[in-house]
């Protein structure tokens, strides 16, 4: 949340032509009673995009889900992982596996409200002690899964993690319950007509070629596409053949999307701060960020304040240096 927006969703684009784009997860409340266009809407390049939902009315959902359909977004996903107090609080994300039957009802009224796929991204369990019944066994998730897919759900993104609901943060939880990607792969293996695409600790493009050869239909990067961008173009290389782009190209690439946001009264600080990661190993990389942190949210900052920073960086050289 607050993180691939619109600007870094085009960014992302301009790195991976393959990759199916996700939004951040938005809040039924932020589209159907506020301003929907805000959180909507997106460029054209960035198809194809899956809108990310977060909520636990099936009325709701399936109002947000139609929404997201006439904006055009290609895929509609719903969040049963966010482990966040404030997203319990509300009744969703990844306290709705223990609600599994309120997941397939969900998925239905999603369905039935527009034309799009519906698909969800959930853990492969949650904390047995949160007091919902719920457990971290595989007969669990694979139940879960099993009653989701009777609602007309055929994909599923598996953050092969388990969900502790109480005691520890969202950030813990990415870090401290072990990652299980035998899990993804078990269920592929039990629902083999189904889609899994697996999710959690894919920092390295070799894990990613690893659990594809293995059987996985496809691999979700998270945090690793964010801060450490170029991944995105070492995937592309690898699984599709595609030559590696040249970083100062990508940024040149870029440039006439930021100049036209500017020109939109859009802070060159809300695109830069999505490409901070790029130049990540490289000479150059840090006075790249330093630039860019202390400059671009002044209000005359432009285009030209990027140019200037990529040119810090050397990409020509085989030496690495933070």
């Amino acid at each position: 949340m607050e993180w691939t927006d619109r600007h870094c969703r085009y960014f992302h684009r301009l790195i991976a032509p393959d990759a199916f784009l996700y939004t951040e997860m938005i809040a039924t409340g932020a589209i159907n009673r506020g301003d929907a266009a805000r959180h909507l809407a997106f460029d054209t390049s960035e198809h194809p995009v899956a809108l990310q939902l977060g909520g636990a009315d099936p009325k709701q959902l399936a109002i947000a889900a139609a929404a997201g359909a006439a904006f055009g977004y290609d895929e509609i996903n719903l969040n049963c992982g966010c482990p966040s107090d404030r997203v319990q609080a509300a009744r969703f994300g990844a306290c709705l596996m223990g609600e599994a039957a309120l997941v397939a009802d969900i998925v239905r009224a999603m369905r039935d409200a527009q034309p799009k796929p519906v698909t969800v991204k959930h853990r492969i369990g949650i904390d047995p002690g949160s007091g919902s019944g719920a457990s971290d066994s595989y007969e669990f998730v694979r139940d879960f899964v099993g009653t989701v897919a009777e609602a007309g759900c055929t994909l599923f993104v598996v953050h092969a993690r388990i969900a502790i609901l109480s005691g520890l943060s969202p950030k813990e939880n990415r870090e401290v319950p072990p990652l299980r990607y035998e899990i993804a792969h078990r269920l592929k293996r039990d629902f083999p007509d189904f889609t899994f695409v697996l999710n959690g600790g894919l920092t390295e493009v070799e894990t990613v070629q690893r659990e594809l050869d293995a059987g996985i239909d496809g691999a979700m990067i998270g945090r690793a596409a964010y801060h450490t961008p170029y991944i995105l173009a070492e995937l592309e290389h690898a699984l599709f053949g595609r030559p590696l782009p040249d970083r100062h190209d990508i940024i040149e690439r870029f440039l006439p999307y930021v100049e036209a946001q500017r020109a939109r009264d859009v802070y060159l600080s809300a695109m830069t701060r999505h490409v901070l990661g790029l130049f990540q190993g490289l000479p150059g990389a840090r006075a790249f960020r330093r630039m860019l942190s202390e400059e671009a949210h002044k209000p005359g900052a432009g285009p030209e304040l990027l140019q200037r920073a990529a040119k810090l960086v050397r990409t020509d050289i085989s030496a690495r240096a933070a």
